[in-house]
């Protein structure tokens, strides 16, 4: 069976261009949120500084109703891992806020998140976020034309793997995942941040990811609140959030969703950069 026969999109250039445009957009969101991240500040006020940032770059959230979510981004704090609503809450010295942002132009989709410290936080939360990001660019790194979806994934898990122990556990969420994107935000195949390497469909020119690892400071087992998306840690553990969409060129990785298309981080790794 052929990727399309099992309802993975397979992008034209001029629709990857398309993604990349939207891509900018969110880049380009995520900073402006980073540097308005402070002791003080509530995550509705970040919501809007998001939503008039794509709004005004000409482009559309792709999470403001969106299932009928009501934001323009999750802001998730702390133990909340994904899908937190914005609202009133008021981020303080030491939390951690995790934000993620989409955006639409001409149809095609943009995807990203980043976690945030808000002033100084605690070593081990500092760890944690930093190997998530770390696990984020390694899987991406993984990827190569021909190869498989999983081998993102292990890639992944390798790299927070290897982090672990001397008395620090990180937990891997299992139930979310990353995903297929282009027309629409979320599309097959999952991307896993979990597994095996060389299974799952083939990575092929056209297809455009989401590798977004959610790490925890304990047990991966998760729980949904009461407003049926925001998704805590079942322990009450503490958890980093990161994403990117990315493509394949016959030069290597294209990061849709980083500012400089991912070139720094991928020559840090030693990978081929496929931007243009």
């Amino acid at each position: 069976m052929g990727l399309r026969d099992r309802g993975i999109e397979i992008k034209k250039p001029e629709q990857i261009a398309a993604m990349r445009r939207a891509g900018l957009v969110v880049g380009g969101a995520l900073e402006v949120l980073r540097a308005a991240v402070r002791p003080g500040v509530s995550t509705a006020e970040l919501d809007g500084i998001a939503e008039d940032h794509i709004r005004s770059a000409g482009a559309t959230p792709s999470f403001l109703g969106y299932h009928g979510f009501p934001g323009s981004i999750c802001a998730s704090v702390n133990d909340e891992v994904v899908h937190g609503i914005p609202g009133e809450r008021v981020l303080a010295e030491g939390d951690v806020v995790s934000l993620d942002c989409g955006a639409i132009v001409d149809g095609w989709h943009g995807d990203a998140a980043v976690t945030v410290a808000v002033g100084a936080v605690p070593a081990e939360v500092t760890e944690l976020m930093r190997v998530t990001e770390e696990a984020l660019w390694h899987g991406i790194a993984a990827a190569r034309l021909g190869g498989r979806v999983t081998d993102i994934s292990h890639a992944v898990e390798k790299h927070v793997r290897s982090h672990a122990g001397h008395g620090r556990s990180f937990g891997i969420l299992e139930d979310y995942v990353g995903h297929g994107i282009g027309s629409a935000m979320h599309q097959p195949p999952n991307v896993p941040n979990y597994g095996a390497a060389g299974r799952g469909p083939k990575l092929v020119q056209g297809l455009a990811l989401a590798v977004e690892p959610m790490v925890t400071l304990g047990s991966p087992d998760v729980e949904v609140l009461d407003d049926d998306w925001t998704v805590v840690t079942a322990d009450g553990s503490w958890a980093a959030h990161f994403e990117h969409t990315f493509t394949l060129t016959p030069d290597g990785a294209w990061v849709l969703t980083a500012l400089d298309g991912g070139e720094t981080q991928l020559a840090a790794l030693g990978v081929p950069f496929g931007g243009r």
